[in-house]
């Protein structure tokens, strides 16, 4: 009875410890197979997040060569801008003395290579100038050019002569002839030629109402003469400082097709009694219209290539009744600049008078009221001491 209550205690024992045992064995086992996954589920993470630190560091070093990049570029394209605008300069140079060419070649223009050649001269045989300045002017008008050459027109054949040879500025009053050429107001007018040598006469009969045709011939006339990169136009009782005008047509000398001046957009006037009435104001609308933005009549300058425009188009170019107007006209349609410079219009003093004293010296001055300055002869020397730049100004400026 003993020994069977012993070895049945004995296997109880051996149960409990074999129990334990496999209790253990399976603690371990169970440890080992859960930590493997858990081992292979974070090692897609860290790659991921490797191959995230790298695709950054990548985008930095791509974004940092982007940058560089881009500041290599805009350094080029401002190096390169102005040789752009020069080569657009000339490639519109040449497509107008092309059509210079061939219109020069139409026998439908009668006179047109005549007037551009009057001399027979090859064109390349052209003084080649900066500017052109045409003082328009009439034959009563003796003594306001008398005080235009007192004031701010050099005096005399000889320093005409040295400013375009030094400076390349042309200074001319333009002119045409009476209703019966050789009569006495055309003698009068080649005696104050020969006593100046400073007109530009033009194939033109003179009168009031004939400024728009006046205003074509002259441009044609001085293409057909000069080469020049700028033609101006300004009436004889308006007041200039050369040296302000060439620097001011200067900062626009690379590009193609200016128009400069005060620019403007007066109302199309159909009342016949009043002054600067239109004619034609049916073309511009319901009355109380007003005209397209056009340079005002007093000083403006064209580039080289507008004025050529106008001398091969010379026969079909319409006429207003306003010369500023028809200029306008002229240059709807084409590619032109047009530049707005309220300096070609300051008033007389004390407007100019104040703008001088600050450093900012008017290119043009007169008195919106008379469309000039108020009796010009009176007072433009008044204004040239006011306003005036300095006569050593335009020999010391460069351009």
């Amino acid at each position: 009875m003993r020994s069977r209550n012993n070895s049945g205690t004995v296997s109880s024992k051996c149960i409990v410890i074999l129990c334990i045992a496999c209790f253990c064995a399976g603690l371990l086992f169970t440890d080992r197979m859960w930590r493997t996954p858990e081992a292979n589920d974070h090692t897609p993470k860290i790659k991921r997040r490797q191959d995230q630190e790298l695709q950054l560091s990548q985008d930095g070093c791509e974004q940092k060569g982007k940058l560089a990049t881009e500041r290599d570029i805009m350094s080029e394209v401002s190096k390169t801008h102005e040789t752009i605008q020069m080569l657009d300069k000339t490639i519109s140079s040449l497509e107008f003395e092309l059509v210079t060419s061939r219109a020069g070649q139409d026998k439908n223009l009668d006179g047109l290579h005549a007037l551009e050649n009057p001399s027979g001269e090859a064109s390349s045989e052209k003084p080649k100038v900066f500017v052109v300045i045409g003082i328009n002017t009439a034959f009563s008008s003796r003594k306001r050019r008398d005080s235009v050459r007192e004031t701010w027109m050099p005096r005399g054949w000889t320093r005409l002569s040295q400013l375009e040879q030094e400076k390349g500025i042309v200074i001319r009053f333009v002119i045409g002839h009476s209703a019966t050429p050789g009569g006495i107001l055309d003698r009068a007018i080649e005696a104050e030629d020969a006593q100046h040598k400073d007109f530009l006469t033009i194939d033109h009969v003179e009168g009031y109402h004939e400024l728009s045709a006046k205003t074509k011939i002259y441009f044609a006339t001085a293409v057909a003469k000069w080469d020049a990169d700028f033609y101006v136009k300004v009436d004889d009782d308006v007041h200039v400082n050369l040296g302000a005008l060439a620097t001011t047509l200067a900062r626009h000398r690379v590009k193609p097709r200016v128009y400069i001046g005060c620019m403007k957009s007066g109302p199309v006037l159909a009342e016949r009694d009043v002054k600067y009435h239109e004619p034609e104001h049916w073309k511009f609308g319901e009355q109380g219209n007003k005209y397209f933005r056009h340079a005002t009549g007093q000083i403006y300058a064209i580039s080289r290539d507008l004025a050529r425009y106008i001398s091969i188009n010379l026969p079909i170019l319409h006429k207003y009744a306003n010369e500023d107007v028809s200029l306008g006209s002229w240059f709807i349609g084409l590619d032109v600049e047009h530049i707005d410079d309220r300096n070609m219009c300051c008033g007389t003093p004390p407007d100019c008078h104040w703008k001088a004293q600050a450093g900012n010296v008017c290119v043009a001055s007169f008195d919106w009221s008379c469309s000039g300055i108020c009796k010009s002869v009176e007072r433009i020397k008044s204004v040239h001491e006011r306003c005036g730049e300095g006569d050593a100004a335009v020999w010391s400026t460069f351009f």
